[in-house]
């Protein structure tokens, strides 16, 4: 059984009954705790985010860009070059889910560097979610670009008679991506987390710090690689030349 957190703690003591009744809407009994870390993980994330983005959309400027706009800049210049880079200009119209996917994954692996807070991603069903409803996106806005049926005929391959073998090809690769996609995420988030908890209970001092900079850099690793294969899928999806 894992352990509390205080943030989920207080859910839990205050807010039971609705974590209940959320409960209830998908079919779960209730439970006389129902909050997990990863959920009120999530939801701290979500709220952070919507705060930093309200200040900064309240700060914009072209004249004097502040700091936290210089940051964002950053961001959206590199997730604007990577997606020049993997989907030529057609790319720019799901700028919006790349960049969506990449801040939440990256903020939700580095909140557990800080002391009294855990990655919610490294519980299996927030990976699983971010690779469920990208599975979801690339292959609908698929069928948008080229249609259901010419969508469809992708999975045929380049010539018709090898139709009978490349479609239950295609079928199981498509249907491995988010297996691949959850355990890739959650394998080394779960294992950096781990780590880095190990080290930090044997000594406090400077070895701990090289495995919190370690995990930094496979927390912002890994919120690169998911948002460059979900370009990879959006590219495929969305392509006219097959």
């Amino acid at each position: 059984m894992e352990t509390e957190l205080w943030l989920t703690r207080i859910f839990n003591d205050n807010l039971a009954g609705l974590g209940n009744s959320l409960l209830s809407l998908v079919g779960m009994p209730g439970q006389p705790r129902p909050w997990a870390n990863f959920i009120t993980m999530q939801i701290l994330v979500v709220a952070f985010l919507v705060i930093v983005f309200a200040i900064l959309r309240g700060r914009l400027s072209y004249d004097r860009p502040g700091k936290l706009q210089h940051i964002f800049e950053l961001i959206y210049e590199f997730v604007h070059g990577q997606t020049e880079d993997q989907m030529g200009h057609s790319g720019g119209k799901y700028m919006t889910y790349f960049a969506t996917i990449f801040i939440f994954i990256l903020f939700c692996n580095l909140i557990g560097l800080i002391p009294g807070f855990e990655a919610p991603t490294m519980n299996p069903s927030v990976p699983a979610g971010c690779a469920i409803l990208t599975f979801l996106y690339y292959n609908g806005v698929g069928i948008r670009a080229n249609g259901a049926l010419k969508y469809a005929a992708h999975f045929a391959g380049p010539v018709w008679w090898l139709a009978p073998l490349m479609i239950p090809i295609e079928i199981v690769s498509h249907l491995a991506r988010p297996l691949s996609l959850t355990i890739r995420l959650y394998a080394n988030m779960f294992a950096g987390e781990k780590l880095t908890m190990v080290f930090l209970s044997l000594t406090y001092l400077f070895v701990p710090a090289a495995f919190m900079g370690l995990h930094f850099f496979v927390a912002l690793l890994q919120a690169y690689i998911f948002m460059l294969l979900t370009m990879i899928y959006v590219g495929g999806a969305t392509a006219h030349d097959h």
